[in-house]
């Protein structure tokens, strides 16, 4: 069986498309020679910033014959039909078989595909693989039709078995197949010849070449860290950017440099953020310190002078930009010093949020109201969690944000410091984004704790009361990753809490917010019509040209606003009505959105979404940590072979008593008596149930849901010899009901612990 290499060979491809372009090489190539018919063993895609490359093994030589029967229409059938089927099986109306079909006779067409080689089925499947490459972004170059990433330059198609190399010839826009390649564009740029995928991977390292991605990751990684560790620093982990930097060289060589003194004193996030936009450097740590004082950077070259002259031009390239990140930093600390962290985000009330929501200041004025309510519940002080509110957002109006917008936050933090904050404050401005994602870290402190959720709580009400809800895989606001972090925060921080009163003081407060800004756009028109009514009396008692041309300019530009301020008010009033309409849908809705979050993050916990259900049919359900305990404890319950023997026993008994209530038109839920026993068994569960109903309350009501499972788990072995001893619908009426009833018992007693009947199976 042969081998199959193909190469393609071209100007430099962008790190990030490279991942992508391996697998959608591999999958193309594979399935389209799959369907064609052939074979394969194993298939493994490589790339270099200048090449894509697939390595097929154990291919087929070639496709086998396939022979296919197709019955056609009858043969009374309209002429039309018979020449439409003879148009999709390519054949004529002779090679068509008459046979027996049911209640008459039909056509059928077999039709016979020889089997076709290897190469033939590669270069068909290996242009149209090219011709359509779903590259994100494409170009064309030159008089070509063919679009690529970067201009196109050779094609490598090899199959060889057994120390015989064919090439696949193909040819596509002039760009013919061949058996050559070329090594490192500077160190050895000849091309030559290779006969198998061995002999191509020998030779490309000896061109100075590492063809596996994985294999120049790790060079990088191992000679950076002995680089920074020979200097007495350590390389700061980034895999992101590891991969990148893979991405960009063939032949990597890395180089250690130091930051210039100057620079020390920024801020460590600053200096990795700055190195890492814009130059792709790797940041050296001092352990002891904690600074950043060193800088790796990988070179796609082999310098004869040990890199003394890249590292003097990435250095000097590297001043200016650390040049720049501490200017924003001098100016940022200035202005705090100025007029404070609020002073900072003032400017906040320019910058919209959403032109339904109103600007970024709108929204921290909801979010510190609502983080005053949430303090006492979190345990923190109410002053601190609004003044936490108040500057957690202010550096997004900083000139560091403005350059490098991952630094929101962060920056917020060496702010509030600078400003003389408390240390819970200046935490606040960083931690109350968190969690970030489903693998973040969630906040313990309580005032991020409580700005935290409630800036997510607006998040979610906010878009809720504008009908901008997440649908199907569209979710452009984030809200689902909102409502997980609003679960996550309580869960994390096991917090007992109700979390509908949020939501719906949350819901208060945009409503306030929208009918003061009708009143705020009212008042503006309010106030120009006043004032264009002064103009007019003071214009006709002006004395002079020279007094009425003020005012006449003055009135030209209200004339001007009068129309801007109408429809800003008109639109500020309709805003006001949709909220109006739409929060109390809302506030239906929002609380299920919540509870399918709960879902996801418990059903990755272990906790079947059934289960999840039974306890939210619970009082108190909106106390998730509560909801949580009750669900983990009827999890571990279901799991026990008692667990899953009493459900059954219990959805028998409901089953009974269910057809029992819809048969006789009655309830059957008080009223059952011992001294109506007729057997041991009835005895016995009478005597159970009263030991588990003193047991179960008391558990419940401490919110011991163990032991409460525990109590219903000895209902188990009595609802079992009940069942096997006694008839429920016996012909002594008396003894029926007294069963029913008994059989209600059951059920309230299993009912109180969790709804039973929302389990499947």
């Amino acid at each position: 069986m042969p081998d199959l290499l193909i190469e393609l060979f071209s100007e430099e491809i962008p790190a990030r498309m490279q991942a992508r372009a391996r697998d959608d090489l591999k999958k193309l190539v594979t399935d389209g020679l799959v369907e064609a018919g052939l074979t394969y063993a194993g298939a493994h895609a490589l790339s270099t910033p200048r090449r894509l490359t697939l390595a097929v093994e154990g291919l087929t030589a070639e496709s086998r014959a396939v022979r296919e029967e197709r019955k056609g229409p009858a043969t009374t059938a309209p002429e039309q039909a018979v020449q439409g089927f003879l148009r999709s099986t390519g054949l004529t109306m002779d090679q068509l078989e008459v046979r027996e079909a049911g209640k008459g006779q039909a056509y059928f067409a077999v039709i016979e595909k020889p089997g076709r080689k290897a190469a033939e089925i590669v270069a068909e499947v290996l242009e149209a693989t090219i011709r359509n490459f779903p590259w994100p972004k494409s170009m064309r170059w030159g008089a070509g039709s063919l679009r690529w990433v970067r201009p196109l330059h050779s094609i490598l198609c090899l199959l060889s078995d057994e120390g015989e190399a064919e090439v696949v010839a193909l040819d596509i826009d002039g760009i013919a197949s061949g058996n050559q390649t070329r090594g490192h564009r500077f160190l050895a740029p000849e091309a030559f010849s290779v006969t198998s995928f061995d002999d191509y991977a020998a030779k490309l390292k000896r061109a100075k070449v590492m063809l596996d991605p994985e294999e120049r990751a790790e060079h990088i990684w191992h000679d950076a860290t002995n680089a920074a560790f020979a200097a007495g620093l350590e390389v700061v982990e980034d895999r992101g950017l590891l991969t990148e930097v893979a991405g960009l060289v063939e032949w990597p060589v890395v180089l250690m440099g130091r930051i210039g003194e100057d620079f020390l004193g920024l801020p460590p996030e600053v200096l990795q953020t700055s190195m890492k936009e814009h130059q792709k450097f790797f940041s050296c740590r001092n352990a002891k310190t904690g600074r950043i004082e060193g800088f790796i950077t990988v070179a796609n070259n082999d310098p004869t002078d040990h890199g003394a002259t890249i590292l003097a031009g990435n250095q000097k390239v590297l001043s200016a930009r650390l040049s720049d990140a501490k200017f924003f930093w001098e100016n940022d600390v200035r202005v705090v010093a100025d007029v404070g962290l609020e002073g900072m985000a003032e400017g906040l009330a320019h910058v919209t949020f959403h032109n339904k929501l109103g600007s970024q200041k709108d929204r921290i004025d909801r979010i510190e109201a609502l983080a005053r309510e949430i303090a006492p519940l979190v345990g923190a002080k109410p002053d601190l969690a609004a003044e936490a509110a108040r500057v957690a957002k202010a550096d997004l109006q900083s000139a560091m944000v403005g350059e490098f917008p991952e630094l929101q936050g962060t920056m917020g933090v060496y702010y509030a410091k600078a400003a003389g904050l408390p240390e819970a404050v200046a935490n606040a401005c960083k931690e109350h984004y968190q969690p970030l994602g489903p693998s973040d870290a969630v906040p313990n402190d309580p005032v991020s704790v409580a700005v935290a959720l409630a800036d997510k709580i607006d998040t979610l009400t906010g878009f809720w009361a504008i009908d901008e809800k997440p649908t199907g895989s569209k979710d452009p606001f984030a809200l689902r990753r909102a409502a997980l972090g609003v679960v996550r925060l309580i869960l994390g921080n096991d917090l007992r809490l109700s979390l509908l009163p949020l939501l719906n003081k949350s819901f208060s407060n945009i409503g306030l917010w929208s009918e003061g800004a009708q009143e705020k756009a009212d008042e503006a028109v309010r106030k120009s019509e006043t004032r264009r009514s002064e103009i007019v009396v003071e214009l006709a008692t002006a004395a002079s040209e020279a007094a009425r041309r003020p005012l006449q300019e003055e009135l030209s530009r209200l004339n001007a606003e009068e129309f801007s301020l109408i429809k800003a008010a008109n639109l500020t009033r309709e805003l006001c009505k949709e909220i109006t309409r739409n929060v109390p849908i809302a506030q239906g809705e929002l609380p299920a959105f919540n509870y399918d979050r709960l879902k996801v993050h418990l059903r990755d916990e272990g906790i079947r979404h059934d289960v999840i259900d039974a306890c939210l049919a619970m009082p108190g359900n909106d106390d998730l940590t509560l909801l949580v305990k009750r669900a983990e404890a009827l999890s571990a319950f279901l799991k026990t072979d008692d667990g899953e023997n009493l459900i059954q026993g219990f959805k028998r008994a409901n089953n009974i008593l269910t057809q029992a209530e819809e048969k006789d038109g009655v309830e059957y839920s008080y009223g059952a008596d011992p001294k109506f026993a007729e057997d041991a068994s009835e005895r016995t569960l009478f005597a159970a149930l009263d030991k588990a109903e003193a047991a179960i309350a008391p558990a419940m009501k401490a919110e011991d849901f163990g032991a409460a499972m525990s109590a219903m788990a000895s209902l188990r072995a009595p609802i079992d010899a009940f069942f096997e001893a006694v008839q429920v619908n016996t012909d002594n009426e008396i003894v029926r009901r007294n069963r029913l009833n008994l059989l209600s018992r059951i059920r309230t007693i299993c009912l109180s612990v969790a709804d039973l009947t929302k389990l499947e199976g």
